[in-house]
């Protein structure tokens, strides 16, 4: 067997009547903080280049792919097979300059085949999206990254100044309400656009930027967490 029947066999053997009795309780639904979880500790290696933990990471991630298909087997709904056959027929479908006959020669080239194709899909019924807008993943990892580190700083009292304009914080959050902060949190990303910065990316680096000076200074200044 490859070493991918080998996974979905464990994982399978998991959700057996007798197997692992967390696993068993788990639902599309419950599973979804730790494919979030994992998807941004793998993003944590890919900023950090580090490839012997990429590896392990992509690993997770599959382990939840794998899992998500074993519960939509159980019910009838589908299986990993299913989405691997619907993966590999849409990457064929969309490049047809390199397993058909066209060709291509820029990535500008292909974006604007590819979005062609999508279009050409939606009108023959393929996927059903609501109109305007497609529907996406309302988590934004970096921000609760961002949040959690946050909370563990004020928590443990660690020294973060000079690192983190703390006043500043303490100006906006006496002001903030959800709505501005909403507001506040679209016009930074829609700002982005125009530099073509990455507002995801940039955030998850500051955090892992400050934590690290964080650490050191903590450690410089022989200061000891509380809590």
């Amino acid at each position: 067997m490859s070493a991918i029947d080998d996974l979905r066999q464990t994982v399978a053997r998991l959700r057996a009547p007798d197997g692992c009795p967390w696993d068993r309780e788990q639902t599309h639904q419950t599973l979804a903080r730790c494919l979030i979880d994992e998807c941004s500790e793998l993003l944590d290696t890919i900023d950090r280049r580090d490839l012997p933990h990429m590896r392990e990471e992509l690993g997770d991630v599959l382990a939840q792919v794998v899992f998500h298909a074993q519960l939509a087997a159980e019910r009838g709904d589908f299986n990993f097979d299913d989405v691997a056959r619907e993966i590999n027929e849409k990457l064929v479908r969309r490049h047809p300059h390199v397993f058909g006959t066209g060709h291509l020669n820029t990535s500008e080239e292909v974006l604007v085949q590819w979005d062609a194709i999508k279009r050409v899909e939606k009108q023959a019924g393929r996927r059903t999206e609501p109109p305007v807008f497609k529907h996406l993943p309302p988590q934004l990892p970096a921000l609760m990254f961002a949040e959690a580190v946050w909370k563990q700083m004020e928590k443990k009292k660690l020294p973060v100044g000079g690192l983190v304009d703390t006043a500043e914080i303490g100006r906006l959050g006496g002001k903030l309400t959800e709505a501005s902060l909403g507001r506040m949190l679209f016009e930074l990303a829609a700002a982005c656009g125009p530099g073509n910065l990455d507002p995801e990316g940039a955030l998850r680096r500051e955090t892992a930027r400050l934590m690290a000076a964080v650490e050191v200074r903590a450690k410089r200044e022989g200061v000891r967490a509380k809590g």
